[in-house]
């Protein structure tokens, strides 16, 4: 198969640890929360990839300092502000955290460390995330071109955390209530003719069945990223596939 050539480009942030406080708090969904976090150090933060990770540095009802990875939602530099959409799992110092948070809390963000940017001008895009990875996706649909093909499935844990991303004529959109139900889904689909990129995140075991999957149907590697956002049994864990 050819391969067009696409222009890939990775940036290096340097390594800043910016002191911040709540803003807002937004109960998304049942299984969702938005913080928006300020501080003046947010004036120099940059993020130029859907899945870009920062650290979030917080302490936790034990008094502990915790540290996890997350991906900007949003951020304006002009305001000096940074959302991060919280999932919220039935327990965890994050989520915890995140359910109880109210404007005024103290927090640190370190990071990201750079950006790989994965270029829009392939003929389509598949988009496979479990509820872990739902924020990235969000804002790649945001900054992706409406007319851009994009094939998208994302499994959730409450049907209320199904967005809606609006009528797209170009875009593709399905749901499913369980990781296999996923699975099955992948199994099921026919890759579109034309040259994609194929971006996978969730749990570990997960995205490493989907990531076999694809390549069983065809993807090249050197057109595909996947990821571990998490792994069962595991804290704080983060994986490139």
């Amino acid at each position: 198969m050819f391969i067009k050539e696409h222009q890939f480009e990775r940036v290096r942030f340097e390594l800043q640890q910016r002191p911040v406080e709540v803003l807002k708090v937004d109960h998304t969904s049942e299984g969702f929360v938005t913080v928006t976090f300020t501080g003046p150090l947010l004036a120099q933060f940059n993020s130029l990839s859907f899945d870009d990770h920062i650290t979030f540095i917080f302490t936790n009802s034990q008094g502990e300092t915790v540290r996890r990875d997350y991906t900007p939602r949003s951020f304006d530099t002009a305001s000096c502000e940074l959302a991060i959409e919280f999932a919220l799992h039935a327990n965890g110092d994050a989520s915890d955290w995140a359910r109880n948070a109210k404007p005024g809390d103290q927090a640190i963000i370190a990071g990201p460390k750079g950006s790989r940017i994965i270029p829009k001008d392939f003929d389509w895009h598949l988009l496979i995330a479990d509820s872990s990875s739902l924020p990235a996706v969000a804002r790649r649909l945001e900054e992706l071109p409406v007319d851009t093909r994009v094939i998208t499935l994302i499994q959730v844990e409450h049907d209320s955390d199904r967005r809606d991303f609006g009528h797209v004529p170009a875009r593709d959109i399905h749901w499913a209530n369980s990781h296999q139900a996923l699975i099955d889904m992948v199994r099921a689909i026919q890759l579109p003719d034309g040259d994609g990129f194929s971006w996978v995140a969730g749990e570990h075991s997960f995205a490493l069945q989907v990531r076999a999957l694809l390549i069983e149907r065809g993807q090249p590697t050197e057109l595909m990223k996947a990821a571990a956002y998490w792994k069962k049994g595991t804290t704080n864990f983060h994986e490139k596939i």
